[in-house]
C-alpha cells in the first residue's frame, strides 16, 4: 500500500453511512420499560459525610500542623489541654474551634500587626466561650 491509496481510504472514512437496521426501534423499547424517575438513595447521607469529612480535615490538618510547628509539639501546649465537652453532639464544633484558634494563633506569629487576624481570633475565642456555656446549660 503507497500513500496514495492510504489517502483514497481515508478520503471514503470521511463520507456519511447509514446504520444497515433501524436502531431507534430498540432504543424507544428500552426507554419505554425502564422507570420514570430513578430516585438516588445516597441523597440523605450526604450532609453527614460532609460534615465527617470536614472535621477529619479540621483534625488532620490541626494534628499535622502539631508536628510542623517549630519546637514539635511543645510549642502549642494550649491544643494538648483542648476542652472537650460532655454533651457528645458538640464535639464537632469543639474540634474546628480548636483547630481554627490554632490555625489564628500560627498566623498572628507571622503577622502579628494584622488587625483582620486579631478580629478573627477575637471572633473564634467568643464562639469557643458561647459553645461552653452551651455545654454548661445543656447538663
Amino acid at each position: 500500500m503507497n500513500e496514495l491509496e492510504y489517502l483514497r481510504q481515508m478520503r471514503s472514512l470521511n463520507r456519511p453511512t447509514a446504520p444497515r437496521r433501524d436502531l431507534w426501534a430498540g432504543i424507544e423499547a428500552r426507554l419505554d420499560e425502564a422507570p420514570a424517575v430513578a430516585t438516588p438513595r445516597h441523597r440523605r447521607a450526604q450532609p453527614w459525610l460532609m460534615a465527617a469529612a470536614i472535621a477529619a480535615v479540621a483534625v488532620l490538618s490541626g494534628g499535622i500542623g502539631l508536628h510542623l510547628a517549630p519546637g514539635g509539639s511543645d510549642a502549642m501546649p494550649e491544643a494538648r489541654t483542648a476542652w472537650k465537652p460532655a454533651d457528645p453532639r458538640l464535639t464537632g464544633a469543639a474540634v474546628e474551634l480548636d483547630a481554627a484558634h490554632m490555625e489564628l494563633t500560627q498566623a498572628m506569629k507571622d503577622s502579628p500587626q494584622s488587625a483582620a487576624l486579631q478580629r478573627l481570633l477575637q471572633k473564634t475565642e467568643r464562639q469557643r466561650d458561647r459553645l461552653r456555656n452551651i455545654d454548661k446549660q445543656a447538663g
